[in-house]
């Protein structure tokens, strides 16, 4: 007999097996699952054993994987602290993100199977579903150096000052106060540390430590440890009960990758994605879209802008790149002119910015991550959004003090007496 095809041996699983049942069996995620069924990416033929190996199993054997630990994700942007946390088997059972392109984003990735609302000032906190940890990416403009700079020249004020952005911070510490989950994490700017001379992340950890009651660690985390990219970021981690929490366990790569590893490979080995298809990338010449190289105006003006700042004894100027450097922080201005990381394509070309799709890669986002939105509404997202190892190992370290049942081991148990429960 003709062994089944692929598409075959997985129209199969699905008579018998959830898309988790089998994203966790052959090691990948829902989406991935998904797009196979879709017929959106194919199914790797080094899967096949795997495939065989589940058709093989039982059904009343096979139970939903239990989740690991619920979280909320509040000003979440695309999603990039979520996945963080997803991938140490965490579910996502509530999402607040006000910005409409960025919903677009999200739910494209990451779907709206559960409530997902917009702006959380209104929203009631007794109304946020039971969780174990908080994850929040609470805006940073009013605390980073260009957000201050830019509030200060007009003449707005920020901070706590800021009424519309400084005291999202307290809807936070509203819903950990009613809600009070076993964790937490806060990302934000560097700058957070030093604003307004100490004094708003002293008010930040009186708030968190004292009136809550919360065990709270911070550090500076580089996401050039991951990603090709200088992005100094502050995390802040929280714990309701003592814990033996300690920084010292972050695995932060000594040397980073470079550009060259995230750039569009010219050689012909550039993946096709189907969602992309050739978008950002022309598969046939091997080489990015020509919109990205930048006009001989801008180009022209950029130069003589870093001269006159140069001049001045400032260091205001375009940031140039190659396949060997680390960049500057992506900004959510890069849609502007692509000044801060300019891709240096040889003394005879102009400098292109990167396409949305390096960006993603730049954020630590997998090639499986749509982009939905426009250029404009892409750079912005990924200049907003956080380097997702980053969180990832953040996640890894605090998962051991939630003080819930977390630990694979009693996963596992919880699953035996499941299929012994079906059995029976």
């Amino acid at each position: 007999m003709t062994p089944a095809p692929l598409p075959d041996l997985l129209k199969q699983a699905r008579t018998r097996f959830t898309q988790r049942q089998i994203a966790d069996h052959v090691g990948k995620d829902v989406k991935t699952v998904r797009r196979w069924e879709k017929g959106e990416t194919p199914c790797p033929a080094m899967l096949e054993a795997a495939l065989r190996e589940l058709l093989r199993t039982p059904a009343a054997t096979r139970v939903p994987e239990a989740p690991r630990f619920r979280f909320v994700d509040l000003f979440a942007g695309i999603g990039g602290i979520r996945m963080g946390f997803e991938a140490h088997g965490g579910q996502c059972v509530f999402t607040s993100e006000w910005n409409e392109f960025s919903k677009k984003t999200y739910i494209e990735n990451h779907g709206a199977d559960h409530r997902f609302i917009g702006d959380i000032v209104s929203f009631p906190a007794a109304d946020v579903p039971a969780h174990d940890v908080l994850l929040a990416g609470f805006p940073c403009q009013p605390f980073s150096i260009a957000g201050v700079s830019k509030k200060n020249a007009l003449g707005r004020p920020h901070g706590f000052e800021c009424t519309t952005q400084g005291t999202l911070f307290f809807d936070v510490a509203r819903i950990i106060a009613a809600r009070r989950p076993a964790a937490f994490l806060l990302e934000n700017v560097k700058n957070l540390l030093s604003h307004d001379r100490g004094r708003t992340f002293e008010v930040i950890l009186q708030t968190l430590r004292d009136e809550l009651g919360y065990e709270v660690h911070y550090r500076v985390i580089d996401g050039s440890h991951f990603t090709p990219q200088h992005r100094e970021r502050i995390i802040l981690v929280g714990f309701r009960e003592p814990s033996a929490f300690s920084w010292d366990d972050l695995r932060l790569p000594a040397d980073g990758p470079r550009l060259g590893a995230i750039l569009h490979r010219t050689d012909g080995s550039e993946p096709l994605l189907p969602w992309d298809g050739d978008r950002f990338f022309d598969h046939a010449a091997r080489c990015v879209q020509p919109r990205y190289t930048l006009t001989p105006g801008l180009w022209t003006y950029l130069q003589q802008y870093a001269e006159k700042h140069r001049a001045a004894g400032n260091g205001f100027g375009f940031g140039m790149a190659t396949a060997d450097s680390v960049t500057r922080t992506l900004s959510a201005r890069y849609h502007k002119d692509g000044s801060e990381i300019l891709v240096h394509q040889g003394n005879a070309q102009r400098p292109r910015r990167l396409t949305p799709r390096e960006c993603a890669r730049l954020m630590g986002f997998p090639d499986t991550f749509r982009i939905p939105v426009s250029d404009t509404q892409a750079y912005r997202q990924f200049g907003n959004s956080v380097v997702m190892p980053v969180m990832r190992e953040v996640a890894r370290i605090m998962l051991p003090h939630l003080g819930v049942a977390t630990s694979t081991a009693a996963v596992k148990r919880r699953s035996v007496r499941t299929a012994a429960a079906l059995a029976a």
